[in-house]
């Protein structure tokens, strides 16, 4: 029997690194709590990639609003490489591919904001973050569905 994979998006951060993952038929993205950019960060991410048999990767690539890269677009170009080596030996077949990510923050700011959750949990950066990478996940799928769709 085939494992039923999912897509991992990641909102990288210096900090604070946002999470999101599909459901099992890849229509719906879902926040993970966020991990720590720290020392244990790649065992902590090899980890969810192991349990959530994640097949391919979305990361978040901040671009300005010229389309240019930025100071942040060069950190996670160097972040994706060491993510890369890391995977070599614990999944080599895993996809990585990058997705625009403007505007993301602003929106799952505002989201949270409307939200009914209490001022303190509003405040929470990573709650930010992992709100950020569901957006950027569920825009990913919604263009695939909507590619798959004009091509039938």
């Amino acid at each position: 029997m085939e494992k039923i994979t999912k897509f991992l998006c990641i909102d990288f951060g210096e900090k604070r690194v946002g999470i999101a993952v599909t459901d099992e038929n890849k229509k719906y993205s879902f926040s993970r709590e966020f991990i720590k950019n720290d020392i244990n960060f790649f065992n902590n991410l090899l980890k969810i990639i192991g349990e959530e048999f994640i097949s391919k990767i979305i990361l978040g690539y901040p671009l300005n609003m010229k389309s240019e890269k930025t100071q942040q677009t060069l950190k996670v170009e160097e972040f994706r490489n060491k993510l890369e080596e890391r995977l070599k030996n614990h999944s080599p077949e895993i996809e990585i591919i990058f997705f625009d990510e403007r505007f993301t923050s602003s929106i799952a700011e505002s989201y949270i904001r409307e939200s009914p959750l209490k001022r303190t949990s509003r405040q929470n950066k990573g709650l930010v973050d992992s709100a950020s990478a569901q957006i950027i996940l569920q825009d990913y799928i919604d263009k695939q569905i909507l590619v798959q769709q004009t091509t039938i």
